[in-house]
């Protein structure tokens, strides 16, 4: 049923790892649960050297705000003409701000996401609707 709730709405492109939400959400404008922020200090001591007081992505050694997830990395191009790619290293254990991303398809308009294809944007409700498939596994249910 899904398979063809998915053929039958427009075509967004699969992520291509471009990293444009990571770099642009990845300099502070995140947050976590206090019940990842527990979790990271329990089991993941790695992620939770980042967090200070609430806040993620701080520098350990400063206390200061970073620019950048520091969970961020590019992966080795596979040619010289190729594309930049980003992955996250604690992609398992990333924010629900991270894994909930894109909600809508205004968000992804206004973040220049390259999984929009042009004909999403003749039919925004329905380019919606396929993003809302796409993303149900990452989503929290809704009530």
């Amino acid at each position: 049923m899904v398979a063809l709730i998915l053929n039958s709405v427009q075509n967004m492109k699969d992520c291509n790892q471009c990293g444009k939400c990571c770099i642009k959400y990845g300099d502070g404008a995140l947050s976590a649960t206090a019940n990842e922020i527990d979790m990271w200090e329990l089991f993941q001591p790695h992620i939770f050297e980042y967090v200070h007081n609430g806040d993620i992505w701080v520098d350990p050694a400063t206390g200061k705000k970073l620019n950048r997830c520091p969970f961020l990395e590019i992966s080795p191009p596979t040619t010289t003409t190729a594309p930049l790619k980003y992955t996250c290293s604690i992609y398992h254990d990333r924010p629900e701000d991270c894994r909930h991303y894109p909600t809508h398809i205004e968000e992804m308009i206004r973040d220049e996401c390259e999984m929009i294809e042009p004909i999403d944007l003749t039919n925004t409700e329905r380019a919606q609707t396929k993003l809302d498939i796409i993303m149900s596994d990452s989503r929290p249910p809704k009530r």
